[in-house]
């Protein structure tokens, strides 16, 4: 197999970068910066924008904050980039940043490189040639869970990471904030969205403990070891990393996690292979947490809805970036669905009282 899956494409119209002037600034302030640039795109994720650049023999992962970006907060650079400074030296999975720049005449707006890894990043479709049996989803859904409740047992405060964010208060102020940036983003009623946001905001639990979060724990967020799936090898996307209530991160993960049982739509809408045969259910992804860090979870419930809730707000945030004409991405037209859908596996799980 391919030992490196994940691999970039041409730059999708629109979200060109300088050439010219990239390679001027790199070639003042990054070390041994030689050759020719050549810039590609990784064509997946959401949210910021990642590109592959090649400089002479050196490989680097470019991040920027997408066009049309309308939520400053969500797309803070230098604040993934600090993050990733002190993370990469204590968590093997974090990678190595390389540079920050803030000077806007080269992009227009922050941004900053790291290193480049290798690997496999799994997907709702599995690529091709490609199998996992029972035993071996089972063993990798198990390495996703213990990976995390990893970075839940750093020091935050030996790591340097105490400044991240503000503990205290940290389940109702996402709750709050999210409801916010919902209404923000509206383009439409959706009364299973907004029944959602008035039970969160009345079922709020105490806090729980306070550790480093990632915000966006999920197998497309995650690369493996393309001959040990079980093995991750980089952790991606920390623009929502802070420190906070940890179940807060588990109850992210949960609002990800589909299982074969969940009607069809919300299969359909995986962003991950995580309803493989073999794979363990939300329940177990529970109860394999609860015994690699000794933590009791409980009102599982409301964690889990709150994934679902800030899992819908993100999608209405993108979506509301190509409803107002900030992006023309083909992949955003449709995402007002997803929200429906999320909705109403919200209303599901309220109503049993079960995950």
């Amino acid at each position: 197999m391919n030992a490196d899956l994940n691999r970039p494409s041409p730059i999708r119209t629109g979200e060109e970068l300088p050439i010219d002037a990239l390679t001027k600034y790199f070639q003042q302030h990054l070390p041994g910066a030689e050759g020719t640039l050549t810039i590609e795109q990784f064509p997946h994720g959401h949210s910021n924008l990642t590109y592959l650049l090649r400089l002479g023999t050196k490989e680097l992962v470019l991040r920027r904050s997408p066009f049309g970006n309308q939520v400053a907060s969500a797309h803070d650079m230098g604040r993934e980039y600090r993050i990733l400074s002190r993370l990469s030296s204590i968590y093997p999975a974090a990678p190595r940043p390389e540079l920050y720049c803030e000077d806007l005449s080269i992009l227009g707006v922050p941004f900053y490189v790291m290193e480049r890894r290798h690997g496999l990043i799994l997907r709702k479709t599995l690529p091709a040639g490609l199998q996992i049996d029972p035993e071996l989803a089972r063993r990798m859904s198990c390495s996703l869970i213990d990976n995390l409740a990893a970075l839940h047992a750093i020091d935050y405060q030996n790591a340097g990471l105490a400044d991240l964010g503000k503990p205290e208060g940290y389940v109702q102020r996402q709750v709050a904030g999210w409801t916010k940036r919902y209404a923000q983003a509206q383009t439409s009623v959706v009364p299973s969205m907004d029944r959602l946001a008035g039970w969160l905001n009345k079922s709020i639990p105490s806090e729980t403990g306070v550790a480093v979060i990632h915000n966006d724990f999920k197998y497309d967020n995650v690369m493996l070891d393309a001959n040990d799936l079980t093995k991750i090898v980089a952790v991606l996307d920390w623009e929502m990393a802070t420190i906070g209530d940890p179940l807060m991160d588990l109850g992210t993960s949960l609002g990800y996690w589909v299982e074969a049982t969940d009607p069809m739509p919300l299969q359909k809408s995986a962003f991950g292979p995580t309803a493989l045969p073999g794979s363990l259910t939300r329940r177990e992804i529970v109860d394999r947490y609860q015994k690699q860090t000794g933590k009791t979870v409980p009102n599982v419930t409301f964690y889990y809805c709150f994934g679902l809730f800030k899992l819908a707000v993100i999608v209405q945030q993108i979506y509301a970036r190509f409803a107002r004409g900030f992006t023309a991405d083909p992949r955003f037209a449709h995402l007002d669905q997803l929200v429906l859908i999320l909705g109403a596996q919200s209303d599901r799980t309220i109503e049993s009282g079960s995950i």
